[in-house]
């Protein structure tokens, strides 16, 4: 892309040092360290770090020019603007040619449940022989039995994601399902990426630490539904205590599908049974019922079930292949994901309140009546501390014995992450507390019994721990093996 067809798309401050509006632009960066010759490099202003101190270092590697939010005493090419965190993915658009329109978007957003049920709904696409990549936490995918590709963000930032949907297109791909964070919304990251149709799971307290309130956050959330124009659809979790609140932003002429379980919706299911093999419902859909048999265990696997069928039934998928489908898909990896049988371990990513009671919910219901549910589990550092205690009195009141650790302390002191949790607890007597998480796995491999079930909670897939600046190799489910195979 040109410069001048840039500057001819963008609302812009000022021009300084811009002569030559013939130069091509290679690329977009907003990383000195990572800018070659001919990027367009961007000066993000973030929570703790200024891309305005870094573009001297992007012009020596090669930048063409730079945007910035306020005139910098350089020689080099610089576009003014207002905002250069909104402006940027505006220019990713551009730069790949507004990649979004030429596929059909569906957006998975939600405090837990987003990474099952993209994975859930991009295998329904393949079954009802339409192909289907998928962006979200774990990375991206090209189809279901392709390997991840790494991702940082559980959604990606601008240039990243529109080079992904670019790189989409041109495998001739034509649907994406993308988990869609609030983070991701409220930093316009998404913004410029035209959604075919949004699937709102459920909306529990997380991230405060960047939200402040739960009406932000709820906010930020929303923004993905407000985007919806006529011909698209929304699909949205009935039971949700933000329900309402999601299907009022929605405009009339958007396609409304709703699931759930307590309250009449679309999609409902009832005669809910649990075992050790997973869970069986009839599954209520536009009049005709269903019986399903999932391989899937808990409620939160029901939910997350009803909301990849409704998404079916919005994208006219075929729905008796659609359940054949989910009958034969065992789980994701890090979500209640069973690592040894006896003592039974399950390794899950639950990290909100609401996440660790629906897991020990579900835990609870395999334990066997002669064994107890152990619980360890952390919470991380630099991130919403109110929820710690709250953990707290989860873990106490679901599981007979908790086993408190580190999970990603960041700068934060882990002890007094620790001290926040067992804040919650009636009693802190019987709990045992263990800052090394493999001493904490460990511990708990010598307190359990063949009959009882062990939940490791909080990182789920993560196979890495931040301890203060530095990132280690670190797996749940590697220590897990490691510690209990030889029990």
């Amino acid at each position: 892309m040109r410069l001048r067809t840039l500057i001819d798309n963008i609302n812009y401050l000022e021009l300084v040092n811009v002569e030559n509006m013939s130069d091509e632009i290679m690329g977009i960066s907003y990383n000195s360290k990572k800018t070659e010759p001919n990027d367009l490099f961007i000066c993000l202003t973030g929570e703790h770090v200024d891309g305005h101190e870094y573009a001297e270092e992007a012009f020596a590697n090669g930048a063409c020019a730079c945007v910035v939010e306020r005139r910098l005493n350089l020689d080099e090419p610089q576009i003014v603007v207002e905002n250069t965190s909104e402006l940027i993915a505006q220019i990713a658009d551009l730069f790949y040619s507004s990649p979004s329109q030429k596929l059909n978007v569906i957006g998975v957003t939600g405090t837990n449940g987003k990474t099952t049920v993209t994975h859930l709904i991009q295998q329904l696409f393949e079954v009802n022989d339409q192909q289907c990549a998928l962006i979200g936490t774990l990375g991206h995918k090209f189809f279901s039995g392709d390997t991840y590709h790494d991702a940082k963000h559980t959604t990606p930032q601008a240039p990243e994601l529109q080079q992904l949907l670019y790189e989409i297109n041109e495998k001739c791909i034509p649907n994406v399902v993308m988990e869609v964070s609030s983070h991701a919304l409220a930093q316009h990251r998404v913004d410029y990426c035209d959604f075919n149709g949004a699937v709102f799971t459920n909306l529990t307290q997380d991230h405060l630490d960047f939200h402040i309130t739960m009406n932000n956050y709820f906010k930020a959330k929303s923004i993905l539904f407000e985007k919806l124009v006529a011909g698209d659809f929304a699909v949205i979790n009935r039971d949700d205590e933000y329900a309402e609140k999601f299907l009022n932003v929605i405009s009339p002429t958007v396609s409304t599908y709703t699931y759930g379980i307590k309250n009449s919706a679309d999609v409902m299911a009832k005669d809910i049974k649990f075992n050790h093999n997973g869970a069986s419902f009839v599954c209520c859909i536009k009049g005709k019922e269903y019986n399903i048999n999932l391989k899937m265990n808990g409620m939160f696997s029901i939910y997350n079930v009803l909301a990849a069928l409704t998404t079916a039934l919005a994208a006219n998928m075929d729905i008796e292949k659609s359940i054949k489908k989910l009958e034969e898909i065992g789980g994701v990896a890090g979500r209640f994901e069973v690592i040894i049988t006896k003592p039974m371990v399950i390794v899950d990513y639950a990290h909100t309140p609401d996440g660790l009671a629906n897991v020990l919910k579900t835990a609870r219901d395999i334990t066997p009546s002669n064994g107890k549910l152990i619980c360890l589990f952390g919470c991380g550092g630099d991130r919403d501390a109110t929820k710690r205690p709250k953990m707290g009195a989860i873990a106490e009141e679901l599981a007979d014995k908790v086993i408190v650790t580190s999970d990603n302390p960041r700068t934060e002191d882990p002890q007094q992450i620790i001290t926040d949790i067992l804040a919650g607890f009636k009693s802190v007597n019987d709990v045992i507390v263990e800052p090394d998480r493999e001493l904490a796995i460990k511990e708990a491999h010598k307190i359990a019994g063949e009959n009882d079930v062990v939940l490791v909670a909080g990182k789920g897939h993560e196979d890495y721990q931040i301890l203060a600046t530095e990132t280690i190799h670190f797996d749940d489910r590697e220590k897990v093996r490691e510690i209990f195979e030889d029990k």
